[in-house]
């Protein structure tokens, strides 16, 4: 029996994304494609991965205003007030290329399913691009690897 490898379980032609793409129209993407993480590619190159839980914004800490309590009144505190509107501009207003992850974790085309498995596992990752080279040309998911154990019976 033939070993299994990358190019036979991925997704081909995955649907992409730029840096530049708002992180709204991203998740839109990943709404209507019905995938759960999206190649980033700037003029042809693979730059980055962004998932679902980039765009949740887990790690946008928003720090609130400070508010002071004086004579009955609630005064904010105007230097948090200036950090707090930056903060909520750029939560709002964040592309793909301020959530995704850098220089994401690959595959060749031929690396065995075994190996692509190992890796997911040892680096925490639920998806890793396929390259041809320096080509992307595909993606697999933890997904594809539970299926690929079907095939390989």
């Amino acid at each position: 029996m033939a070993t299994l490898t990358a190019r036979d379980i991925m997704t081909p032609d995955p649907v992409t994304v730029s840096t530049s793409m708002t992180v709204k129209d991203a998740a839109r993407a990943m709404v209507e494609k019905k995938v759960g993480a999206l190649p980033v590619v700037d003029e042809g190159e693979l730059v980055g991965i962004v998932s679902e839980s980039d765009l949740i914004m887990q790690d946008v800490k928003m720090e609130f205003p400070t508010y002071i309590h004086l004579l009955d009144g609630l005064i904010m505190y105007p230097p948090a007030t200036a950090r707090f509107e930056s903060e909520l501009k750029k939560a709002v207003g964040a592309t793909v290329g301020d959530v995704m992850t850098e220089k994401p974790i690959v595959v060749q085309v031929d690396t065995t399913v075994e190996d692509v498995a190992t890796l997911m596992v040892d680096r925490e990752v639920s998806r890793v691009p396929v390259l041809d080279g320096e080509t992307l040309v595909g993606i697999v998911s933890k997904s594809d690897i539970v299926r690929s154990l079907i095939l390989g019976e």
